[in-house]
């Protein structure tokens, strides 16, 4: 439903049209105008906000054409009214809304227009379109975004001339009003025709595609990372590009939805979104020899179909969920997985994946996590509280947040000796299910109370952030500063210009970095914290706590890479040792019930190595799960890569030498993409058809 302030302001505005003709009956000019203020206030505060509920009310036949229709109209009924009927600001006022709705038309074709023939077949990033076809620069920002409540908005104009006008008995004010939203509409709709013109447009859809052949036929891309999801799932494909910056062989990404495109995080690595399966099919992949996928999704097959490349299930996290061996995984030629657990998981499940196809390569994203030293004497211990989200069904086993985050966090604040607490939940927690929202707001506001009683108490003094701070804030003005360089305007104008500058890249890195270590020296180690945003990582979180509490989830298998103490809660009552049967990533954890009694334990291993009576097991866990630290993950995926390369070289090297030798009628042609002719070479003019 959006914020509360969102949905005040939707309250206000709905309420505001009853208001708006009871003002009108009255009448009441002043009550009028100041019921037409709410309306466009909260109607501009809900747009400006990008709120949920906008799209709401379009449902209960309330949108904003027809909302401003509705004030419009009444405020025709306020000037009968007051006996304006017989009056030319009466008939001004009726002739000015026919006009301007008349302006709507030829506004909205030409904004749609030109959005539709802007929008590119394929969208790149990181590949050198601008020397091979000319695409114009993108028509001013001020004139497409968010187009309708601009156009619309005009009438404020016409509204505000038309009451002062009534109120001062002033035909001239009235006119005046109409005049300026007649002539701005019309400006409107003039400003919007150039961007309709055959230069101001990209090329049609066969010279991009040419376009991307040609520069696919130069760059030879090797292995590909393909994607394909919903706008929330663009996690699943960013934590892979680091990955895909390290391989040895000439690296793609390929996606298939815009959304994706418009999320996926910065990286170095030519990208190229195809919506279409026809253009995916078609493209020039004939050099690649790898493909890797993210998700089990139906898209997949617009590439699995290819021969002359392997295709290798690499998923985007590792836990005992059931999609870690989703039957799906029969059809690439591989399954990696990051240890040997993975490969039991698909023994035991025997969903028809063959051992032969699967490859233990480590985990390589999981490099950033530092291996625990134990805790300093001199520094207070942290511990992590990061569960994940309550899922789609109400299984008491998806989360802890609703039947223990409360006894968990409250153990914790009121330790003795003290600890930290950081609490990082899910993004997702809360978005499906009401109680755990309540119950993640609870948590907060235990943590936050405890945070203040300890600032308050003279037994925590407070260390000395000031440096730290000014160093947050001067990192982020930078942050900011490198974002907003690289913000561009549509789809064709971001493919033309989106060509990464490696320097600002790595400067982003490294500030990043230096951000993490200045957040961290921002506030006193005692301090306990909610984490809720982006920044800082899940990782940076494992690095500075000493140990964790969480639920099962991948979450779980990648803290197990820093050695360090962490607990699980079996919030389905299983039972320890049935919980340590189904769950693998469990067997070296403190099984916690929802009481969370046994928190003790973690508290005892995290203070006094002595009393980690779970640490050669987390050792074996490690190695068992991620597999083994030497040789690197990085290393192990790379070898992977350059194996299954060969594996695809050779069986199309056989397959040329069926067809030399006069094998089967088989044309190798029609088992590979078939490039097409490019016209990118032809002189600069761009097809506007």
């Amino acid at each position: 439903m959006g914020s509360a302030a969102e949905l005040a302001a939707a309250v206000l505005m709905m309420l505001g049209y009853p208001c708006l003709m009871l003002a009108a009956l009255v009448p009441s000019i002043p009550a009028f105008a100041a019921a037409a203020a709410v309306t466009y206030l909260s109607d501009h505060y809900l747009h400006r906000r990008g709120s949920y509920l906008v799209s709401r009310l379009s449902k209960v036949r309330a949108g904003l054409s027809i909302r401003f229709l509705i004030r419009q109209l009444l405020l025709i009924l306020l000037l009968a009214r007051l006996s304006l009927a017989d009056n030319l600001i009466y008939y001004g006022a009726i002739a000015c809304f026919i006009a301007f709705y008349g302006l709507q038309a030829p506004h909205g074709a030409l904004t749609t227009l030109i959005r539709n023939r802007r929008r590119m077949p394929v969208a790149t990033r990181n590949i050198d379109l601008a020397s091979r076809i000319r695409i114009p620069d993108a028509p001013p920002r001020v004139l497409l975004h968010r187009a309708a409540e601009k156009m619309l908005h005009l009438d404020l104009a016409a509204v505000a001339g038309i009451l002062v006008g009534a109120a001062l008995e002033s035909a001239a004010v009235g006119y005046t009003g109409i005049g300026i939203t007649v002539g701005l509409g019309l400006a409107y709709v003039l400003a919007l025709v150039p961007f309709v013109r055959s230069g101001r447009i990209p090329p049609n859809a066969e010279r991009v595609l040419g376009a991307v052949d040609d520069w696919l036929r130069e760059y030879r891309p090797e292995t590909v990372l393909y994607f394909s999801g919903s706008r929330d799932s663009a996690y699943q494909v960013n934590m892979w590009l680091e990955t895909m910056e390290q391989l040895d062989t000439r690296p793609l990404v390929v996606l298939r939805e815009r959304a994706i495109l418009q999320n996926l995080a910065p990286t170095t690595v030519p990208v190229i979104c195809v919506p279409g399966g026809v253009h995916l099919m078609n493209l020039d992949l004939s050099t690649v020899r790898v493909a890797l996928y993210a998700a089990n999704v139906g898209k997949n097959i617009h590439l699995l179909r290819v021969p002359t490349m392997k295709h290798v299930f690499i998923g985007h996290g590792d836990s005992d969920k059931l999609a870690s061996v989703n039957p799906y995984s029969k059809v690439y030629d591989e399954v990696w997985t990051a240890g040997r657990a993975g490969r039991d998981r698909y023994a035991i499940a025997d969903v028809g994946v063959r051992d032969d196809d699967i490859v233990e390569v480590g985990r390589p994203q999981l490099a950033p996590i530092e291996t625990w030293k134990g805790v300093p004497g001199d520094r207070m211990p942290t511990v992590l509280y990061a569960p994940t989200w309550e899922g789609w069904d109400d299984n008491p086993g998806n989360t802890s947040i609703l039947l223990a985050g409360e006894n968990i966090v409250r153990k914790l604040v009121e330790a003795a000796p003290a600890v930290r607490v950081l609490y990082k939940p899910h993004p997702f927690t809360g978005t499906r299910s009401a109680q755990a929202k309540a119950a993640h707001q609870r948590i907060t506001a235990l943590i936050e109370k405890s945070a203040a009683e300890r600032a308050a108490d003279p037994r925590f003094t407070a260390d000395a952030q000031a440096g730290a701070k000014a160093e947050l804030a001067r990192i982020e003005a930078r942050l900011a500063e490198l974002a907003g360089g690289t913000d561009r305007g549509d789809e064709a104008e971001t493919s033309r210009d989106g060509v990464t500058d490696v320097a600002r890249h790595e400067e982003t890195a490294r500030l990043r970095a230096e951000w993490n270590t200045a957040y961290w020296r921002s506030f006193p180690d005692w301090e306990h914290r909610v984490i809720t945003g982006a920044e800082p990582r899940l990782y940076d979180c494992f690095n500075v706590s000493d140990a964790m509490v969480s639920d099962i989830s991948s979450v779980v298998s990648d803290f197990i890479a820093s050695g360090k103490p962490y607990a699980v809660t079996d919030s389905a009552e299983l039972g320890a040792e049935e919980f340590k049967r189904q769950n693998t990533a469990v067997r070296a954890a403190v099984i916690l019930s929802n009481g969370a009694a046994e928190l003790g334990g973690l508290l005892d291993a995290v203070r006094d190595p002595a009393a980690d009576a779970l640490a050669d097991d987390r050792g074996e866990l490690k190695r068992y799960l991620l597999g083994p630290d030497e040789p690197k993950s990085i290393d192990q995926f790379n070898t992977a890569v350059a194996q299954l390369a060969l594996k695809a070289e050779t069986r199309n090297l056989g397959q040329e030498s069926r067809i030399t030798a006069g094998g089967p009628d088989v044309e190798l042609a029609d088992a590979v993409p078939v490039p097409r002719t490019s016209t990118a070479g032809e002189a600069d003019g761009v097809d506007a058809g």
